[in-house]
């Protein structure tokens, strides 16, 4: 019987909740990854979803990266499938047309930042752990799109010192940097998680046209990747993917008309 390793729920507001559970620093192995890839496609998949929260269990980790002990014990071929489906999932996590938020209630590091850095949104609790990239002091470098992610976040010059010396920061450094949206002051990893989920909500109906921030973020991640002309190609049919939705009617209506709009998220 598979252990399971990813705790999915999606509850009445249209927030996946996506808890990485593997104690005791939610490293994460081949199956977790596995399941993670299945929560991101069911989420994907469900109308009901708008936005996709992810954290770590417990109080200490968000995530500390891939199990050390286990890759140490594989051969250089399993370790690089391993790479590449990390990298598959995560490159599905950010290609997800929905919001995806990380909230890093804990230790943040390797492995871990890099999960974090496939999410549109990272939000840190303050004082809960470190957050970098040290997979130099393992002989490695970051093998699950962290030196293109960071290098993306925090520019080449910033990225190369982060990941050459391998030093772990404050989450108040990282959100200096730009690697972390804004630092939450909580007494606990609930209470933490309960002000990321508040802030979750800011984007989701009938306040919020969540399809169009779902294609908005499409719309940056693509258009990051491509020539200028493409990506404005691509911003143009995300557009009129928008002017043909029910959002975008209730929204021109509710303008017109001098009243709050009232979104469904189609």
């Amino acid at each position: 019987m598979t252990d399971t390793l990813i705790d999915y729920r999606r509850d009445a507001e249209g927030i996946a909740l996506v808890t990485l559970d593997a104690p005791p620093a939610n490293t994460y192995s081949y199956e977790m990854m596995r399941q993670l890839d299945a929560a991101i496609l069911e989420a994907r998949m469900d109308d009901g979803v708008h936005v996709i929260l992810l954290r770590g269990a417990g109080e200490k980790f968000f995530c500390a990266g891939s199990d050390i002990r286990l890759l140490a014990s594989m051969a250089p071929r399993y370790k690089y499938y391993f790479c590449l489906h990390a990298n598959e999932t995560l490159n599905r996590l950010e290609q997800t047309p929905k919001l995806v938020i990380a909230a890093l209630n804990g230790h943040c590091v390797g492995g871990g930042l890099e999960v974090a850095m496939a999410a549109d949104l990272r939000f840190a609790r303050k004082g809960a752990g470190k957050i970098g990239l040290p997979e130099v002091g393992l002989g490695v470098l970051p093998g699950s799109g962290g030196t293109q992610r960071l290098s993306r976040l925090v520019g080449k010059a910033r990225a190369l010192e982060l990941m050459a010396t391998g030093r772990l920061f404050e989450f108040e450094e990282a959100r200096q940097m730009g690697i972390v949206n804004d630092v939450i002051q909580a007494p606990d990893a609930e209470a933490f998680l309960a002000s990321v989920r508040a802030k979750a909500l800011e984007f989701v109906p009938p306040g919020r046209a969540s399809r169009a921030v779902g294609l908005i973020k499409r719309a940056v991640q693509t258009g990051a990747e491509v020539a200028f002309t493409e990506a404005l190609a691509l911003e143009r049919e995300l557009q009129q993917q928008l002017f043909e939705s029910e959002d975008a009617r209730e929204g021109l209506a509710a303008h017109l008309e001098k009243r709050k709009p009232s979104f469904k998220g189609r």
